[in-house]
């Protein structure tokens, strides 16, 4: 069972990573130089695949796609442990799977390392707030019917994309592999690792409000 799960999280990440860098090449190609608009084609794009996915998926592995969601699931008794391994797993290969395709799709190098510059204070606090606020509507959804929080989740990072400095990342996982991506949607190497300690900094603060049922429905 966790096999399986963990393979649907390996598909699940690597088409939403398909979808970032995929249509941000797009978008850029076709924006002419526009960056709100390509910016704009790449969090719908974005948004639309990230609430398919999870319609899909999430009946089989709750359609994670992301480390922190993954560590935040097991911390608040929503998955065991012992299956953190496999999923973190299955999302960091089919992360960069999914970026490699994305190349491939649009004739592009398979191998490219980001020169896209994402650093300092400002970017930090973007995605520390853009992973607190991504913990805070899974958990707040956890109240409603499943398909509630494919379309908050989808949402939310639509609207992210445009509220943080950052682009809301918000994930570990999708955070390396667009380290691995020239394109419009990528982070230099050298800058990842703010990113993801950010990310983590963003879990920690989460999981006190996900463990107290601060985020449960009152009669």
């Amino acid at each position: 069972m966790i096999l399986r799960a963990a393979t649907v999280e390996l598909v699940a990440t690597g088409f939403l990573l398909i979808a970032i860098i995929g249509s941000g090449i797009m978008a850029e190609r076709l924006g002419g130089g526009n960056v709100g608009l390509a910016l704009l084609a790449n969090a719908i794009a974005t948004g639309g695949a990230l609430a398919a996915l999870i319609f899909a998926f999430g009946p089989v592995s709750g359609a994670h796609m992301n480390p922190v969601v993954t560590l935040a699931a097991a911390a608040t008794g929503g998955l065991v442990w012992r299956a953190v391994p496999a999923y973190v797993a299955g999302q960091l290969i089919g992360a960069i799977a999914g970026a490699w395709l994305a190349h491939a799709m649009f004739d592009l190098p398979i191998w490219q390392l980001s020169t896209h510059g994402r650093t300092g204070f400002g970017q930090w606090l973007a995605e520390i707030i853009a992973t607190f606020g991504l913990l805070m509507i899974i958990g707040g959804c956890r109240a409603h019917p499943a398909p509630v929080t494919a379309v908050a989740v989808a949402g939310y990072i639509t609207g992210a994309y445009w509220f943080t400095a950052s682009t809301a990342f918000a994930n570990p996982a999708v955070t390396i592999a667009r380290m691995l991506s020239d394109s419009f949607a990528g982070i230099r190497p050298a800058d990842a690792p703010g990113f993801i300690l950010a990310q983590l900094a963003a879990l920690l603060l989460a999981l006190p409000l996900l463990r107290s049922g601060w985020l449960e429905a009152r009669a």
